[in-house]
């Protein structure tokens, strides 16, 4: 038996990737925009490289977003990576169009006076609990690429932290949603160490609840 995850295709993230880092990790991998066959999916990802509203005109044109609500709200394992994290919180100062409102708070764009995009390596602060990142201990090397940060209103959301300029949330996770402002497919055997987390919880969800997709 191997766990099948479903990757949200909406042409706009990096999708070849992450597939192979999913696959790495021992899932079989789908890549799609079907809306029916993400509402029955076993473990979802959502992706992202891009802006905020025009990632949003995408997902509404396929028939995701409802989906994609629906999904997460029902605790079913889901991760977002990047801007697939910051789709699922309420709105962006980066446009005008509302996000998925999954996750209470705002993105907000990095303080004047730093670069930008915030591009390159740096650590991240493991100080909430969360299974996937089981086994990275107090934190880790990730390599980010944005010029935006989410801002969630629960403190409890807030999974890991970093510094650039400012403090800022960089991964959050309640329940079986979980999401980072880093790209794990591009962070080497750490990252890659996240993936196999998600690959496991989502599996171990899918026994308890029922046959596992592919089987």
């Amino acid at each position: 038996m191997s766990l099948e995850v479903f990757v949200v295709d909406y042409e706009m993230g990096n999708l070849r990737s992450v597939a192979r880092a999913l696959e790495r990790a021992g899932a079989k991998v789908r890549v799609s925009s079907d809306p029916q066959a993400l509402a029955q999916a076993t473990a979802v990802v959502l992706p992202g490289v891009g802006a905020a509203d025009a990632a949003m005109r995408a997902l509404l044109a396929r028939g995701l977003v409802e989906p994609i609500r629906q999904y997460a709200a029902a605790g079913r394992p889901f991760m977002g990576v990047c801007l697939g994290l910051q789709l699922l919180f309420e709105s962006t100062e980066e446009g005008a169009t509302p996000c998925l409102g999954i996750v209470p708070g705002r993105i907000r764009r990095l303080p004047a006076g730093l670069k930008v995009p915030h591009m390159g390596w740096n650590w991240v602060d493991f100080r909430g609990q969360h299974p996937l990142v089981e086994g990275l201990g107090t934190g880790g090397y990730f390599y980010f690429v944005h010029s935006f940060f989410p801002d969630p209103e629960q403190h409890d959301w807030v999974v890991g932290h970093t510094d650039y300029g400012i403090t800022f949330c960089s991964a959050i996770g309640r329940g079986s949603l979980f999401a980072t402002q880093f790209h794990p497919e591009k962070s080497g055997p750490t990252g890659l160490r996240i993936y196999g987390n998600f690959v496991a919880s989502a599996a171990e969800q899918a026994s308890r609840s029922g046959p596992l997709a592919g089987s």
